[in-house]
Parts: structure tokens; sequence; C-alpha cells
């Protein structure tokens, strides 16, 4: 394993040097394996590993190409890990989502539109008449990642798309009381959109920042760090 390794750092030297620039094809692999000083198993494993990291993309028929190596494209592949998360990785995520939802939240003020918060509505109303948990998690999962896709940074909002997945926000749910939990979050939706319909991109923050803080608070006490709570779910 340390070969692979090896393997990948100097592969990754060569597009963190420039050698090899977004889109780039590969060198053949004979080629790059003699250029790099490797085996060609070693090569392959390596090649492999980058593509699985979306750093590498083969193309079949045609080689294997240097990704475009956006910082989205790159953070996708860490979603799987929020998707597994138990115990305390699953707080230590809601930690993180705490830092920075609050600030995309305030972010959004300055460029949501009247159509946007008719949109945002539309999600709400939809919401409450949810038939089923997961079709409220859908739709929960809808209204975040449409405000803080008003941010204007898309690496901020892949950031919060990884570390509070759908499949996280599922499991969280079902340790609750479905009913009590779904009530608590529509509470905080409504505070949130009448933050933004405000234009207060203080108040939006604060709700939000309530929001999540609800979701970690219940998290950390369901694992024995505190008292028993009812959720706000995602």
């Amino acid at each position: 394993m340390a070969v692979t390794d090896d393997a990948i750092d100097r592969i990754k030297a060569m597009i963190v040097s420039g050698e090899l620039l977004p889109g780039t094809r590969l060198p053949k692999e004979d080629d790059l394996a003699q250029q790099l000083g490797l085996s060609r198993n070693s090569l392959r494993e390596a090649v492999r590993a980058l593509t699985a990291m979306k750093i590498l993309i083969p193309k079949q028929g045609d080689g294997t190409f240097v990704s475009s190596l956006e910082p989205q494209l790159l953070l996708e592949t860490l979603s799987f890990a929020s998707d597994v998360s138990h115990g305390q990785t699953a707080l230590q995520l809601l930690q993180v989502r705490r830092l920075l939802e609050p600030p995309a939240t305030a972010l959004a003020v300055g460029r949501i539109t009247d159509e946007d918060l008719r949109q945002l509505r539309s999600i709400l109303d939809r919401s409450a008449a949810a038939e089923s948990a997961e079709e409220f998690v859908r739709l929960d999962t809808e209204f975040h990642s449409a405000i803080v896709g008003l941010s204007g940074n898309p690496v901020l909002s892949m950031l919060l798309q990884v570390v509070s997945t759908q499949t996280q926000r599922v499991r969280i749910l079902r340790g609750a009381s479905v009913g009590p939990a779904i009530e608590n979050a529509l509470r905080d939706h409504e505070a949130i959109l009448a933050a933004l319909t405000s234009r207060d991109a203080q108040l939006a923050a604060s709700a939000a920042m309530v929001h999540v803080a609800g979701v970690e608070q219940w998290l950390a006490q369901s694992l024995g760090t505190g008292d028993e709570a009812e959720p706000a779910t995602g």
C-alpha cells in the first residue's frame, strides 16, 4: 500500500506543480510509469484511487484525464462520510454545520428575490403537508439547500451538503419522536423564512443558528451528554 500511496503522491505533485493541468490527458501508462519510476501495477492502483477521488476521470477509448478539479466536484466524494456517520462523528458534523450555515443564510439575504421567497414559501407549505418522514426530510433538505445556494458561494454550499446529507437527516429524525421533531423544524423554518423576508441578515443568521443548534443539542443529549429534549430535525 505504501508504494501505491507514493504513486498517488507523485501524480498529485504533477498536478499541483502545473505539469498536469485540469483537462489534461495523462501520458501513456508505460511512459508515465517510467517517468515516475513506478511499476505499471502501482500506477494502475494509484489511478484507480485518484479516479475514486474524482481527481482523474477515465474516458473510454480516449485515456484518463485530470478532472476540472473544481472544489464542488472533489468535495462530492466526502458526502459518504456524512451518510454513514453515527454518534460522535455525526455530532461533529453538526458542529461544523452550525459554524457554516448561519453565515451562509446571512449571505443569502443580500441576493434573495421575491421569486426566491415564493419558492421557499412553497417548500414550507409542502413540508407542512408531508405524508411521511422521508418526504418531510426531502423537503427539509430542499429548503436549506435553496437558501445556502443563494449565498453566492458554491464551495460553501457544497461543504454544507457534505456535512448534512439527506441520509443523515433521516437517521436523526428516526431517532426522535417524529411528530414533535417535525413541528419544531417547521417552527424554526418559519422563523428563518420570516428573517429572509424582512431582509435582516443578522436575524436570519440567528434563526439558522437556533435551528441547527437545536438539532445538535438533541443529538448530544441522546448520546448521554445532557437532558432529554426533542430535536428540530434537519
